[in-house]
């Protein structure tokens, strides 16, 4: 039988995702004992407030741990990869939002709408998807459920806010010193400039040209979905503080209509279809700002196959993409009686 409140730790709790988890906690009124809020040691001493108390920051480091019963992380793979056994050692369950965890065989990665039951053979260590991934599972499971999917091919338009602030702030300065002079004279967070601009290039080039944020949709879709299915992806930065959009062509083994399939997708957990073609009405990043589900337009048959579906989808990368996800984890935890 679950406990009526437990002690939560949110690592990396002064970044902007740990802010983010830390707000997700208090709005889903999850049911929190006691929060240790854990950052790197210069942050050590900084002060929160939730539930309407203080609280008090301290050192991520061995024996911060003690007595936690859940450890969310968002503090980067290689905090991630030093502190998460540390943690389950001294008795947390950790839920870890980098991508160190992911495809390691003996870590569920879990989006609690897709593959829930995998929570069940975790061994102290669930790890969250990445964003991109995340947001289109949701959306992809439903229409997999239904009419098996054979093939996706994704485009996606990411938001600053998936690189940290200080992408966010550069963001800023570009647009202000383009606006003013009419150009960038230097890069502040990207290769190139992200000011009116859109850069095909997220996370680091690997084998055949491809990112690993692109290999990550990949390998993470096979992972919870089906290792039957193929994927190809193509990232892209663009200048949007918060908000993915992703543009996917899907092919099914059974023939699904637009009707049908936006049927579907209005009857399945997380989603919200906007798709008024009349009224044009559909997703765009500025409506994710304080929206926790991910939205669904431009829903349509793709006529160049015999079974194919185009769909538009938008979530906000920091809530749904990151501190929602794991805080879901979480809730599905302790649903589950998985945490002592």
């Amino acid at each position: 039988m679950a406990r009526k409140a437990y002690t939560v730790a949110v690592v990396g709790a002064l970044g902007v995702v740990g802010t983010e988890m830390i707000s997700t906690l208090a709005r889903r009124n999850f049911p929190v004992a006691e929060l240790v809020p854990l950052d790197v040691a210069s942050q050590a001493g900084k002060k929160i407030t939730f539930q309407g108390r203080i609280w008090t920051t301290k050192e991520a480091k061995e024996g911060a741990f003690k007595g936690v019963d859940i450890a969310i992380f968002s503090a980067g793979g290689q905090a991630s990869s030093y502190l998460a056994p540390f943690a389950v050692n001294e008795g947390a369950v950790v839920v870890d939002n980098s991508s160190y965890w992911r495809m390691d065989p003996n870590c569920p990665l879990v989006i609690p709408e897709v593959n829930p039951e995998d929570l069940d053979w975790h061994k102290g260590i669930i790890a969250n998807p990445n964003c991109s991934t995340t947001q289109m599972l949701v959306v992809l499971k439903p229409l997999h459920d239904a009419a098996g999917i054979k093939r996706v091919v994704v485009s996606t338009y990411q938001a600053v806010s998936g690189s940290g602030k200080k992408a966010m702030d550069g963001l800023r300065d570009e647009a202000a010193e383009m606006l003013s002079e009419g150009k960038v004279s230097t890069c502040r967070a990207y290769n190139q400039p992200i000011a009116f601009n859109c850069i095909p290039h997220i996370d680091v080039f690997q084998d055949h040209g491809y990112t690993k944020e692109e290999y990550k949709m990949v390998n993470e879709t096979r992972k919870m979905l089906s290792p039957d299915i193929k994927v190809t992806a193509t990232c892209v930065r663009v200048p949007v503080w918060y908000g993915h959009s992703e543009s996917i062509n899907i092919e099914t083994e059974k023939k699904l209509t637009a009707e049908e399939a936006a049927a579907i997708l209005s009857k399945a957990p997380g989603i919200k279809v906007i798709d008024d073609t009349v009224q044009e009405m559909y997703p765009t990043p500025l409506m994710s700002d304080h929206e926790d589900l991910t939205m669904v337009g431009r829903i349509r048959e793709d006529f160049s196959v015999e079974n194919g579906i185009n769909l538009w989808c938008v979530s906000n990368n920091v809530r749904k993409g990151a501190a929602l996800n794991a805080v879901q984890i979480a809730e599905k935890l302790i649903e589950r009686n998985l945490v002592k």
